[in-house]
């Protein structure tokens, strides 16, 4: 699954168009590069609401 970019990370424009290879990237316009951003997961232990959660136990 893959998430909709709305800006280069290289040039910060926003014109971008998805590509079909490789599976999930994206090709900037303004600056011809074609990337890929990819998640690997999510550090539950820094999320502010959950700090105040475990806080309150």
């Amino acid at each position: 699954m893959s998430a909709v970019i709305y800006h280069c990370p290289f040039c910060a424009e926003e014109d971008l168009r998805p590509v079909e290879e490789p599976r999930g990237a994206w090709h900037c316009i303004a600056c011809a590069r074609v990337f890929s951003v990819t998640q690997h997961r999510v550090e539950d232990s820094s999320i502010p609401g959950r700090i105040r959660e475990e806080a309150a136990l």
